[in-house]
């Protein structure tokens, strides 16, 4: 028995119609299934091979926001586990021309093993998953980011072992990121300051937990944190804020100073796209206490875990 199967998980998600394993949001897989998951990957990173344990599997990627990291990582992931990837553009599918979505879905579900989708809407995502009879992967919507929080988490263990009981800041807005920190920092029991003007700040109602603190001082949040990390202060679909959002967060770009307040042992991270001189500074990503090319890396290799998991008979 290898490693992979050592940690292998079956990841379950019911759904009424069909009981199709899907990925939609961190928080509908427990603790032990998402410390499966990250602890597969890292094993999968040091060995180091290829394997064909997907041969013959076919992943359609269905894309209505552009995309660098998650469409590359999952092409490779796909190739490297033996099996083929399909990139699907919204454009491409009767859905750009007012197909009922359902219809797209059972019929595409149909004929492969596995779907990624990037939409704008996560109601789309769930809809969709709700129609497949194939697995669904949530590739980011407006809600949820669960497969980049697959490679942060990796991340952090590699470098500073588990993240349970650490300190971690998310500074910068309210979005997608954050939301699927909250998610982790349910499922692995890490204290979570969210760090934002006030004004940006997400109704305590929504959170539900006793170890998330909200804050816009950036001396409070960053004291002790074992882990920082931002976000575009604009996401896709949302320019229309761009001018209010960089007024409200000019004062919470991450530098090296400001790393500086925090635990000497920190570790920095970013999704990606960063855009310098914005929510970091010019020189953020050269700091060696940034991680960003390794977390990048990483998506890679968390991606290859979870599709095993999905879509292996």
């Amino acid at each position: 028995m290898n490693a992979y199967t050592i940690n292998s998980i079956i990841i379950l998600f019911n759904h009424p119609e069909n009981m199709t394993k899907h990925f939609l949001r961190l928080k509908d897989i427990s603790n032990s299934e998402l410390c499966g998951i990250i602890d597969d990957a890292i094993a999968r990173k040091k060995d180091g091979t290829y394997s064909q344990e997907l041969e013959g599997k076919s992943l359609a990627l269905i894309f209505e926001k552009s995309s660098t990291r998650t469409r590359v990582s999952f092409e490779v992931a796909m190739n490297q586990l033996g099996g083929k990837a399909s990139f699907l553009s919204i454009q491409d599918l009767q859905l750009g021309r007012g197909g009922p979505l359902e219809d797209t879905a059972r019929v595409i579900s149909s004929m492969v093993d596995g779907i990624v989708l990037r939409t704008l809407k996560h109601k789309t995502l769930s809809d969709f998953a709700s129609f497949s009879s194939s697995p669904v992967i949530n590739g980011l919507t407006d809600l949820s980011h669960p497969c980049q929080l697959l490679a942060d988490l990796m991340t952090f263990k590699e470098k500073r072992g588990p993240i349970e009981g650490k300190k971690v800041t998310w500074v910068g807005d309210y979005n997608n990121m954050c939301r699927t920190y909250i998610e982790a920092s349910h499922l692995l029991g890490f204290n979570l300051n969210i760090l934002c003007p006030e004004e940006l700040q997400p109704d305590t109602d929504s959170i539900h937990s006793g170890n998330i603190f909200l804050t816009d001082s950036i001396e409070e949040a960053l004291k002790d944190s074992d882990l920082v990390t931002t976000d575009v202060w604009i996401s896709m679909g949302e320019e229309q804020e761009k001018n209010k959002k960089e007024n409200l967060l000019k004062d919470y770009r991450v530098s090296p100073s400001l790393l500086d307040l925090a635990n000497k042992e920190v570790i920095f991270l970013h999704c990606l796209p960063a855009i310098r001189g914005q929510e970091i500074s010019e020189d953020m990503l050269d700091d060696p206490r940034s991680f960003v090319w390794d977390q990048a890396e990483n998506r890679l290799h968390a991606q290859k875990s979870l599709l095993v998991h999905l879509m292996k008979d």
